[in-house]
């Protein structure tokens, strides 16, 4: 899997042009994923660590959906 950026920026610094990619596109999709299972009921008492894995399981589901 790519760490391809979900938002990557030009930028220019005195005469040089740089890049910052930003956060990965998995980062993001398991970011969006998180924020949506902590407005669920059921996952009030579960660790944030587990939530994080299970965002991060979505997020390689999203990227590998993007595949195809």
């Amino acid at each position: 899997m790519k760490d391809i950026p979900a938002f990557p920026v030009s930028f220019k610094w005195g005469n040089e042009l740089s890049q910052y990619n930003g956060m990965t596109l998995r980062d993001y999709f398991a970011a969006k994923a998180m924020q949506s299972m902590n407005s669920r009921p059921d996952y009030d008492d579960v660790p944030a660590v587990v939530i994080a894995a299970d965002a991060y399981t979505l997020a390689d589901a999203m990227m590998k959906a993007r595949e195809v």
